[in-house]
């Protein structure tokens, strides 16, 4: 099988539903004929198409897609062809009720689930071999039809899975073995998610059934459990195209850090990851850089996901959204600095959501490439345009790395529990923005990082890594941050970290758990303060606002670094340091106002510094609302620098540096960017 590691140029294409427009004649020719102005070079065509591919069962008809790949041979156009399956036919619905899944009312988690009627899309049973079956048949036929093509680079395998959920029979019958394989006996299960209380005990198999939320952990590996359903439906869905086109690479379109999915098992059964992001930049200018976090975190997290190989932004709008609360218009602009921002972080293209407006449905009013308008007239298009002449000067960029030397802990599990424990408030269960507080420190530094699965990540190649709110702590990490640490290497944990085992069981003998000769500590309570309430810390003799979370702390070999200033833990540990081998391990005991990051700011500047880690841009001072990311291979260091203000910045541009794309240094736009090549 052919992995794919660097793909042979920078793709710029997206969504393209022709099966749409079949009954109006000249639309496909228009369409590519504005398609090569707008410099797309990749159609994802078919995602929603099995009604116009089976209109019966059992009756095939590929003649629009034919058509497609005639004209993409021709003019040199790759194709990624999706399976159907995001969207089943109504006639297969109907025939087949069984494939609709079963749900239990809203809000009534108690009572029987109920079968839910045709609609929408992705609401079939996972476990369903009728479905299964279906989906292998049309999978089939696709790939014996179009798996030689010179056009087909790649399957784009359903389109944005969901988690699965459902309740029928055949899902827990599914459910229950997935339990006896994890746990093996009953009595191990009823320990593990300690069910003697409220006498929850299970004597019986069958008594298994619908999802109990007062049980923590049966939550958790419930939603384990959805996930890898869903990931087993996937691999039963692209078992055809495995075997009939080896030779092409598979992508599965996820949904940045959707919470359904644990996208690092996902990551290791595709070929290539791609993602569809629609940040928000079309909110209040205050709130771009923000946006601007989240978006690069998603992008980095896909760039991750295989130890830093390139990825695909698969879908994004060149303008405005029909979904979102305020689905504003993007400033002039802002379109390109999105697209340069995902190229940035490790994306070796972008495409969008999608080719040519729907004239009706559900998505009629989202930003398209080829407008209601159908020419070059409209303001989009002419932005896409651009930014496909952006992408073929960036051609050498291609399959370019990210040498990052910090990393991040992103736990989809420790996410879970931490929402289906009863005690963390609201602000700590708000597990992935309080990772993203850690990250922004570096982004706003314009230095690089990755996203890891603590389970598998190499530590040895990074100087520092950060496992924010680690509530979850499972059996190897401890001792594999310990050998870290003790190499030399830098590690900063939080409050709320080992806390509990993989079921949710709480350590024993005080928190951190497992880590706390590492950290040299013992924490004792935590303290969850109202939303308008703060404390301060005291630290180098500067005084920091903290709030929502502050933890009583007793040093046990660490270093006190910074103390509290309120309430009757007043002068007691906030954060700590331990010396450990080589190395050092910090703990940070108080969460930062989301106003104000005057004391992360601090401390990350004090590792930093002792650590050697510099910025992309070394000796400058990136100004509020900037970044500069690097990519490099064999064809030079490429610097991006970005301004998600609304106003113009100044940034001097480093010696010995080729302008690619953008505007030229020192002047940078509002909502300008700049990539150098060095």
């Amino acid at each position: 099988m052919r992995k794919i590691t660097k793909f042979p140029f920078m793709l710029h294409g997206g969504d393209y539903n022709p099966d749409q427009w079949s009954h109006v004649p000249g639309t496909v020719e228009e369409d590519f004929r504005l398609i090569k102005i707008a410099g797309i070079n990749a159609l994802s065509v078919g995602i929603f198409a099995w009604a116009k591919l089976e209109p019966e069962e059992g009756k095939f008809d590929f003649s629009f897609l034919d058509e497609i790949f005639e004209r993409a041979e021709k003019a040199g156009t790759a194709i990624n062809l999706a399976t159907p399956s995001g969207a089943k036919p109504n006639w297969l619905a109907a025939k087949y009720p069984e494939i609709r899944r079963m749900l239990c009312p809203a809000g009534a988690n108690f009572l029987e689930p109920v079968r839910v009627g045709q609609g929408a899309r992705h609401n079939h049973c996972p476990s369903s071999p009728v479905y299964r079956e279906k989906c292998q048949i049309i999978n089939r036929k696709l790939a014996e039809r179009y798996g030689k093509s010179p056009a087909l680079a790649m399957w784009h395998v359903s389109n944005e899975y969901n988690d699965g959920a459902c309740e029928c029979e055949l899902c827990r019958g599914a459910w229950r073995e997935w339990l006896r394989k994890k746990y093996g006996s009953l009595k191990a299960l009823n320990e593990a998610w300690w069910t003697a209380f409220w006498a929850h005990t299970f004597t019986d198999w069958e008594q298994i059934g619908v999802t109990d939320w007062s049980m923590p952990a049966m939550v958790l590996d419930r939603r384990r459990f959805n996930s890898d359903l869903m990931l087993d439906f996937f691999l039963a869905e692209s078992a055809p195209l495995r075997e009939v086109t080896p030779h092409v690479p598979l992508t599965v379109n996820t949904m940045g850090t959707y919470d359904g999915l644990d996208l690092w098992k996902w990551a290791q059964a595709v070929d290539v990851c791609s993602w569809d992001g629609y940040p928000n930049y079309h909110d209040r200018p205050e709130s771009a850089a923000h946006t601007a976090h989240h978006f690069s975190f998603c992008n980095d997290l896909n760039r991750s996901f295989k130890n830093g190989a390139p990825y695909l932004l698969m879908e994004s709008s060149p303008g405005p959204t029909n979904w979102q609360e305020y689905n504003r218009l993007l400033r002039p602009g802002v379109h390109a600095l999105k697209s340069m921002q995902a190229v940035a972080h490790g994306s070796d293209g972008v495409c969008y959501f999608q080719i040519r407006k729907c004239r009706g449905g559900w998505e009629k009013f989202h930003g398209a490439v080829i407008d209601h308008k159908a020419d070059t007239s409209p303001r989009m298009f002419r932005e896409v345009a651009q930014v496909g002449a952006d992408l073929s000067r960036l051609a050498p960029l291609a399959g370019a790395t990210t040498p990052a030397r910090v990393a991040i802990v992103f736990d989809w599990e420790n996410r879970w529990i931490l929402n289906a424990s009863a005690g963390p408030s609201a602000f700590a269960k708000d597990y992935e923005r309080n990772v993203i507080a850690h990250y922004a420190q570096f982004w706003k530094r314009g230095i690089p990082t990755d996203l890891v699965n603590g389970d598998h990540a190499d530590f040895s190649k990074y100087d520092l890594v950060i496992a924010p709110t680690l509530y979850m702590l499972r059996a190897g990490f401890a001792e594999r941050i310990e050998k870290f640490v003790a190499s030399g290497g830098a590690f900063l944990a939080t409050y709320l970290t080992g806390i509990a085992d993989e079921t949710d069981l709480v350590y024993q003998g005080g928190f951190p758990g497992p880590l706390k000769k590492l950290l040299g500590i013992w924490v004792e309570e935590t303290d969850y303060l109202y939303d308008d309430e703060r404390n301060t810390v005291t630290l180098k003799e500067t005084q920091h606002d903290v709030a929502h979370i502050c933890e009583v702390i007793h040093p046990e070999g660490a270093e006190t670094i910074a103390t509290f200033t309120r309430d009757f833990y007043a002068g007691s540990p906030a954060v700590t340091r331990n010396k450990f081998g080589a190395g050092e391990a910090w703990y940070v005991g108080a969460a930062q106002a989301r106003d104000n990051d005057s004391l992360l700011h601090e401390i990350y500047d004090t590792i930093i510094r002792a650590r050697g880690i510099v910025s992309t841009l070394p000796r400058t001072d990136l100004p509020r609302g900037v970044t500069a990311q690097l990519r490099e291979n064999e064809n030079g260091k490429f610097i991006f620098v970005l301004n998600f203000n609304n106003t113009p910045v100044k940034i001097d541009a480093p010696e010995g540096c080729e302008l690619l794309a953008g505007s030229p240094l020192p002047d940078l736009p509002a909502y300008g960017f700049a990539v150098l090549r060095k």
